[in-house]
């Protein structure tokens, strides 16, 4: 008996090792650290050897940069998204511009120098080059990081094995808490013992924290890999805040490139110790420069007065003139100043983005301009170029930048009209002209048009608000004027036909009367309104006078904005004069 229970003692204990052992192999292999490593390149999404991760502030973005003959390269995309959008490509004559406050700064495209009005200097290396994209979609522009570097506020550091730069910008400078590491570990793809090893760090080496969990903190190394270690690893630094300026570093790949480094420009503007009060007046030729007296007999307070004596006539930059010296005198003799409008319209023939994508075009307009401002002794030069396509917008604000160059250098005021601001308009790039122009205008009417498919007003509260509040959200507002309308539209529907007509205001107050329209104040736009219905013609009018006129001034008061203008010269009662004189004394 004996005998036979020492065999069954046996296999049980067996069995009970076995089952130990395989316990103990399944909860090792649950909690002993995996060794296997991460693969890099896919990592960092790295696809090519000359292609560079770049982790910007704290974060491994999509965008890569590129190594190319040892020195690092971004994409004109990336450069425009993250560090500096001033940077313009004229890929016409292959140039690529960057305007100062009195220079615009040019190279070649392929070339390694760049050219200032003053002198030029050498990069040593292609300073914009055509390469294949790092996703091989095709040919894409790229821009040397240190050329970028003499323009903005950036730092970069770079790291091989996979290649990767640290870029640190303004917006994005690295925050997070320091920690030092307690205890060799490693820094793994995810929070686990189980995830794939990025990189190792050692003990004493410093990290930023990025995001605390239960038993594994995000963290970031100082080589720029973003992974996580277990939090008994770590060692907190005091508890404070690692913040990383955009300033050049110790061991950054480029501080200073040829004795130069980045300096923040500064833009100066010329601007008025008073509000303006601008009054465009519309002379359609040399006869109508004679009108300047008359046209200004029962007004008040104007101080502005642009003629529209200007407009472009082909597209090689030439425009048309209606300039007389001796409406510039009489009208300084008046203590006006006088600044000359051009438009892009009158001659239906222009195509405008041909005009502006040329460099040589755009710099043959500008001085023109410039040495016609001069010659007629005008105190600035008015912009009204409208209906500009979505592809026109960056030649247009390049226009702009170069032509403040000139008009700053010899005291000329710039301003700039601006439709209200909706979406279909914003390649008109508001914000960039608040840098560059001294004054940018609003063209605070048109919200219903001939041609609007239902009838309105030209210019309720609630457009005008809607546009001031938008600009000077872009703009300074010391720097925006808001132009009102001295016009209203009579509207007229016969069935489903919907016609108007453009009319000053006494005219359309001599409609009312004559049609025997009673009037009614309406809060909603702030007018006047009426309406009536003869025979099968029902006629609408929403009055611009003195009860609107001051209703949109208050707004204008309310943003603290630096002035008015009014559209145009002789669509007014005289007695809109005192209220905008009211305004201007507030």
């Amino acid at each position: 008996m004996k005998k036979r229970v020492i065999p069954v003692i046996i296999a049980i204990v067996l069995i009970i090792f076995i089952v130990a052992i395989s316990v103990g192999v399944k909860l090792m292999d649950k909690y002993s650290y995996s060794k296997e490593r991460a693969d890099l390149e896919e990592y960092f999404s790295i696809r090519s050897l000359d292609e560079v991760a770049i982790v910007l502030g704290d974060e491994l973005i999509e965008e890569s940069a590129r190594l190319m003959d040892g020195a690092y390269y971004f994409d004109l995309a990336t450069v425009h998204k993250y560090l500096n959008d001033r940077f313009y490509v004229d890929e016409n004559e292959q140039l690529l511009l960057y305007t100062l406050p009195r220079d615009t700064v040019r190279t070649v495209i392929g070339s390694s120098a760049y050219t200032t009005k003053d002198n030029g200097a050498e990069m040593g290396v292609p300073i914009a080059r055509y390469a294949p994209s790092a996703d091989g979609s095709g040919e894409t522009l790229y821009i040397a990081a240190d050329y970028v570097k003499l323009f903005t506020d950036f730092s970069y550091r770079t790291f091989t094995g996979p290649n990767r730069m640290q870029v640190y910008t303004k917006e994005y400078t690295g925050k997070g808490e320091e920690a030092y590491i307690a205890k060799d570990t490693a820094v793994r793809y995810q929070g686990g013992v189980k995830s794939p090893i990025l990189t190792e760090v050692v003990q004493g080496d410093s990290v930023t924290v990025l995001e605390e969990m239960e038993n594994w903190s995000k963290v970031k190394t100082g080589d720029a890999f973003i992974g996580y270690v277990e939090n008994k690893r770590l060692e907190k630094g005091g508890g404070s805040s690692l913040e990383i300026e955009a300033q050049p570093q110790e061991g950054d790949a480029s501080a200073n490139v040829g004795g130069q480094s980045f300096l923040n420009p500064e833009f100066t503007s010329i601007s008025r110790p008073y509000k303006i009060n601008l009054a465009w007046h519309a002379v359609a030729g040399t006869a109508g420069n004679d009108t300047l007296v008359s046209v200004l007999e029962k007004t008040e307070g104007v101080n502005v007065i642009s003629p529209t004596w200007f407009a472009l006539t082909n597209n090689a930059g030439d425009f048309s003139s209606f300039a007389s010296k001796a409406y510039v005198e009489k009208a300084h003799s008046m203590g006006l100043e006088v600044w000359g409008l051009i438009d892009n319209f009158s001659n239906p023939d222009v195509d405008t983005y041909e005009v502006l994508s040329y460099t040589s075009k755009r710099a043959y307009l500008i001085d023109k301009l410039v040495q016609t401002a001069l010659e007629y002794d005008l105190d600035g030069i008015n912009i009204d170029f409208e209906g500009l396509s979505q592809d026109t917008g960056e030649h247009f604000i390049q226009f702009i930048r170069e032509l403040s160059v000139l008009c700053r250098e010899n005291g000329i005021v710039l301003s700039v009209d601006n439709y209200v601001p909706m979406g279909y308009t914003d390649h008109y790039n508001r914000g960039e002209q608040g840098v560059f122009a001294d004054y940018v205008i609003i063209m605070g009417y048109d919200e219903h048009y001939n041609g609007s498919p239902e009838a309105g007003s030209v210019a309720s509260i609630g457009f005008v608000e809607d546009g001031i509040r938008k600009t000077v959200e872009q703009v300074p507002a010391e720097k925006v004027i808001n132009a009102v309308p001295f016009y209203t539209r009579i509207w007229k529907s016969e069935g489903a036909n919907l016609t108007s007509e453009a009319v000053g205001m006494e005219m359309a107050e001599q409609f009312v009367s004559n049609h025997n329209i009673e009037v009614r104040w309406d809060e909603t736009t702030c007018q006047n309104y009426g309406e009536i219905q003869e025979g099968g013609v029902f006629y609408q009018v929403w009055l611009e006078d003195e009860h609107s006129i001051e209703a949109k001034l208050n707004i204008m008061e309310k943003y603290h904005i630096a002035g008015v203008a009014s559209w145009k010269l002789g669509f007014e009662k005289p007695s809109i004069w005192d209220v905008i004189g009211n305004y201007l004394n507030q």
